[in-house]
């Protein structure tokens, strides 16, 4: 009878002991569901960039503001960067769980990806040499004119060779296409126009005009995966930021004014 005894005390002993191994795993787990990990192209100053003769820190407006609708929501957010190309991608495959870098929602990516409202409004820039003579659309006909691959630019270039015809190359960084345009490979680029303004500052060689857009496709918003619960619930976080402020004030901090 002690021997049966002895046993079943032995088993009880047992199955607390892995009940306890259980909830730490679980808690493990949940605190790893605790941070969200963000996708975006890094190239793309002020939104998101590197200061590389500082720190290898991703910064920029896209970053403050995934991280502050995140944090209203409890999370931490770790943030990846990739080609700008891939982002849509990332979100379908589950290497992220939203994007943030100046995208915008248009209609073929609404069919692949959720988005939230709209965050940022901005224009395209036609950026090209002083001595180029380009001031119109109509100045790039049998131009190349360089754009970002994946881009709305890249979009907008071709809505632009079905009337003007122009010779389209795409490059995945921002900064080839400075380089390319520099080095005389590229007659102009498109970027958006408060990602050029950085660029024009600091070259007196570059001149530029701007494209009137489709207001259906204008602005920035934030991409998430089909379906996800975090698309209504960043929403909502955003709303408020709008509301209060919040959201002027990082406009302010990274533009110099409002969009």
């Amino acid at each position: 009878m002690k021997k049966v005894l002895g046993l079943f005390l032995t088993l009880i002993l047992a199955v607390g002991v892995l009940a306890a191994c259980g909830e730490t795993k679980d808690d493990d787990n949940s605190g790893d569901k605790k941070t969200l990990v963000m996708a975006t192209s890094a190239d793309y100053a002020p939104f998101e960039y590197i200061e590389s003769d500082k720190s290898d820190e991703i910064i920029g407006f896209d970053v403050d503001l995934g991280n502050a609708i995140a944090g209203k929501l409890g999370y931490e957010v770790e943030v990846k960067d990739m080609d700008f190309g891939g982002l849509i991608q990332a979100l379908k495959s589950g290497q992220a769980d939203f994007v943030l870098s100046g995208m915008t929602p248009t209609e073929k990516r609404k069919k692949n990806v959720d988005f939230s409202d709209i965050y940022y409004s901005a224009q395209h820039m036609v950026i090209s040499k002083k001595e180029s003579g380009i001031a119109t659309v109509e100045d790039l006909k049998d131009k190349t004119v360089g754009v970002q691959l994946g881009s709305i630019q890249e979009g907008k270039a071709e809505e632009i060779n079905e009337t003007v015809a122009i010779k389209v190359e795409n490059r995945n960084r921002i900064p080839e296409l400075i380089q390319e345009l520099k080095a005389g490979r590229f007659d102009a680029i498109i970027i958006e126009d408060t990602v050029a303004k950085g660029y024009l500052d600091k070259e007196a060689d570059l001149t530029n005009f701007t494209l009137s857009d489709d207001p259906e496709e204008a602005g920035s918003a934030i991409a998430f995966p089909k379906d996800s619960e975090l698309t209504e619930q960043f929403n909502q976080e955003l709303q408020k930021m709008k509301e209060n402020g919040e959201l002027q004030e990082l406009i302010v901090k990274w533009f110099g004014g409002e969009n």
